[in-house]
């Protein structure tokens, strides 16, 4: 059986509808791991919850650490061209061979579960194998929704527990109020944790209270150390204090505050004795990589992909394209999943717009292109359904000209697609 084979059935798998849907609770998740050795109690943890920025500021962390010396494992969800993103170590994703052997190591303990693990849990307890494995001296692992009930959550306590920005995200799973979604968060607070925090204030109190009902410190990202920010297609520049010039090549004008509270739990772990230099911090800022966050593809015309997809996210989103274009016009390809808050979405755009193309992202919970445009429309903006994401790139090339600014966003689920239309149509195909 060929390679190839192996690992398309092995994704088959990974993927199979026996373990669709999310069930709360971490059962499951021990239950697996304890068949498998307990593999996360071999290793230590940078424990990332958050509703925006907790991905880049994992990456920053990860990129960091590496420099430093340090074996990392990074794990991270959803992936945005190969399901292989979402373990790796110092950089480099899981091999697909690695992926066929891990699964197939773990598939006769997944398979004789009275209680099926969900699609998330397996791969959680995979890539706690695969870290281990390696000998990572420390893995970056990224919350996959919430916090208390994610099947990250089962990890003892971690060198540090960083909680980025909270927003209204999952409000079905995590509950309507932003405090019900920041106690959701918190549920990755443990006795004798060191907690950093870098979000809006609006929900300080929430970590402050949890924190001293569980014994553990929280830190605040400061982030007016933060100081003289210059923006680019290319990347971003800013001075922090008492590190001086930093550069990381992620653009949008939230990526300091991400850096900021990345580099205030990097101080944290400096505190307990890991090894990092101010030049490993620097260096491991400015050789971050995290696709399809309002990353430039291309120029004539500007054409950035963005995984912009909830209110709060597109308001930043919002907010770096002004800093990058100003007061000009955009044209915007846009998907969302249907469950999402679209209407306060597209508020935050909708008035920077010369037109939108919709387009249904590849995933049973998109909003149909023509209902999209149809409620574009409501909010006054000229709007195009298009067949298919090509088609809608194309479209949004054409109307944009040489000398325009496009922006796709509105879903990570859609930003592979997104980005092989835009080579497709560049290319000429």
């Amino acid at each position: 059986m060929s390679g190839n084979i192996d690992i398309t059935e092995t994704l088959e798998y990974i993927h199979s509808v026996k373990w669709q849907g999310s069930k709360p609770g971490l059962e499951r998740t021990r239950e697996l791991l304890a068949a498998l050795g307990n593999p996360e109690k071999k290793l230590r943890f940078v424990h990332v919850a958050g509703t925006n920025g907790k991905g880049s500021t994992s990456a920053y962390i990860a990129s960091v650490l590496q420099k430093a010396g340090y074996r990392t494992g990074l794990y991270t969800s959803p992936f945005i061209v190969s399901f292989n993103e979402r373990m790796q170590v110092n950089g480099e994703y899981i091999t697909d061979d690695e992926l066929v052997r891990m699964t197939d190591a773990i598939r006769p303990h997944a398979d004789a579960m009275e209680d099926a693990p969900t699609e998330f849990e397996l791969i959680t307890a995979l890539a706690m194998m695969y870290f281990l494995q390696k000998e990572c001296d420390v893995v970056v692992l990224e919350v996959g929704m919430g916090g208390e009930l994610d099947s990250t959550n089962v990890i003892d306590v971690p060198e540090v527990a960083v909680i980025a920005t909270i927003g209204y995200d999952h409000v079905k799973e995590l509950g309507p109020m932003i405090s019900d979604i920041a106690m959701a968060k918190a549920g990755i607070i443990k006795g004798g944790d060191v907690v950093v925090y870098g979000g809006v204030p609006d929900v300080e109190a929430v970590f402050e209270r949890v924190c001293g009902e569980r014994g553990a410190r929280l830190h605040h990202a400061d982030f007016s150390r933060i100081s003289e920010q210059h923006h680019s297609l290319h990347g971003t520049e800013f001075l922090f204090e008492p590190y001086g010039r930093m550069m990381t090549p992620l653009a949008g004008a939230y990526q300091p505050k991400n850096a900021a509270l990345a580099i205030t739990a990097l101080e944290t772990l400096r505190g307990k004795g890991y090894r990092i230099s101010d030049a490993d911090i620097a260096a491991g800022i400015a050789a971050v990589r995290w696709p399809g966050r309002f990353e430039a593809l291309g120029e004539r015309p500007a054409f950035i992909l963005d995984g912009a997809h909830n209110p709060e996210a597109l308001e930043v989103a919002a907010d770096s394209l002004r800093s990058l274009f100003g007061d000009r016009k955009i044209v915007f390809v846009m998907g969302v999943m249907a469950d999402k808050d679209v209407d306060e979405m597209v508020g935050y755009i909708a008035p920077m717009a010369d037109a939108f193309f919709a387009v249904r992202p590849d995933n049973p919970r998109a909003m149909d292109a023509n209902a999209l445009a149809a409620l574009l429309e409501r909010h006054g903006a000229r709007s195009f359904a298009s067949g298919s994401v090509k088609e809608g790139v194309a479209r949004a090339i054409e109307r944009a000209g040489p000398e325009g600014i496009v922006c796709a966003l509105g879903s990570l689920y859609f930003s592979a697609d997104i980005r092989s239309a835009y080579e497709a149509v560049r290319a000429g195909a």
